[in-house]
């Protein structure tokens, strides 16, 4: 089968970062399903990984969300057969997607949102796990009408995470949510995604804030922060309301000075989107049931695709120039790539 594997940490741009290679077929074994990769979309953990490999170390194929076909499963899967269309994050310890079969646990699969092309489906597997795994189950988000008079600031609205916690804050809870965005067209896109309100994150957040007549506390009571934690740990801890939550991705590069949170009695959570799969949690099948959520969310259009640029084919020069684009730091919404080149 084709795939692209990482063969170095150089850069994306140098060619010897990602290969075109041909390697074994697979077989799924146990409760695996072997998928045929349509779309693929490219995230900051690709990045992370590949930078992250010690030098020597065996090639890998990166990537972890997708959206495929089904043509095989192992003796013990029973969610899915032969012909399913699914979509999935995968497992960070295991070869990822960029490769024409791979294989996924079924627990953490589940059906191709109706609608939807393979492209629009790859967007959103990680991005929506992450989002709706640190809003409603680690930070606790209150749902429904319990939400409405409660602010919930989201650090870093333009990007794919930010982009799934302003929709799903949106769709299933009645807070007010207020996004930042720091360019006039991360501004227009999480606007598009639903935000209430859009502040810039590169200035006086606290002084936007008193002008929208949100002084003091209790002005947020929940932060989402999508960005590197470290710069804004300080201003959130200022910002963030007594019993308020506080809620982050990137793990911190110096301690944390967490004296005042005491003081305010703030939750502070953390999120991996991996964590269950890593570990094998008895929970792991809880990542099926909130993507076919996510997916009910879309078949009633109270949530969209995070979907922004489509490239394709899938190959080695494309996600080189994908893992650019990544690297920036100013990619609106989800890159994906599609489909394979013709032998």
């Amino acid at each position: 089968m084709r795939a692209v594997v990482a063969q170095s940490t150089t850069p994306a741009g140098e060619t010897a970062g990602l290969m075109d290679v041909e390697l074994p077929d697979l077989k799924p074994a146990g409760r695996d399903l072997r998928v045929r990769v349509e779309a693929v979309s490219v995230n900051p953990v690709d990045i992370k990984v590949r930078r992250g490999r010690p030098e020597g170390a065996p090639a890998q194929v990166l990537g972890w969300d997708a959206a495929g076909v089904v043509v095989d499963t192992g003796t013990a899967a029973t969610l899915f057969q032969a012909g399913d269309e699914v979509y999935f994050a995968g497992d960070v310890t295991r070869p990822g997607c960029n490769s024409e079969f791979c294989l996924v646990d079924e627990r953490i699969v589940a059906g191709k949102p109706a609608g939807l092309d393979f492209a629009e489906a790859a967007a959103l597997p990680l991005t929506s796990l992450t989002a709706y795994e640190l809003l409603f189950q680690r930070m606790r988000i209150p749902l429904g009408q319990a939400g409405r008079g409660q602010n919930l600031l989201i650090v870093g609205g333009g990007g794919g995470v930010g982009s799934m916690a302003i929709q799903l804050a949106k769709a299933m809870s009645r807070m007010t949510v207020i996004a930042t965005a720091s360019r006039p067209e991360s501004r227009a896109w999480a606007q598009a995604m639903g935000a209430d309100e859009v502040i810039d994150h590169r200035g006086d957040m606290a002084g936007q804030l008193k002008a929208m007549g949100l002084v003091g506390p209790p002005a947020i009571h929940h932060a989402f922060c999508t960005a590197d934690t470290d710069p804004y740990f300080p201003v959130l801890t200022e910002l963030i309301a007594p019993l308020g939550s506080l809620g982050f991705i990137v793990p911190p590069k110096a301690p944390l000075s967490m004296g005042a949170l005491h003081a305010k009695s703030i939750t502070v959570a953390w999120e991996l989107m991996f964590t269950r799969s890593m570990y094998g949690t008895a929970d792991m099948a809880e990542q099926g049931r909130i993507l076919t959520e996510v997916a009910s969310l879309l078949k009633e259009g109270r949530i969209r695709s995070p979907l922004h640029q489509r490239w394709g084919p899938i190959t080695a020069e494309v996600l080189q120039r994908a893992h650019r684009q990544i690297e920036s730091g100013a990619t609106l919404g989800k890159l994906v790539l599609e489909g394979w080149p013709a032998r």
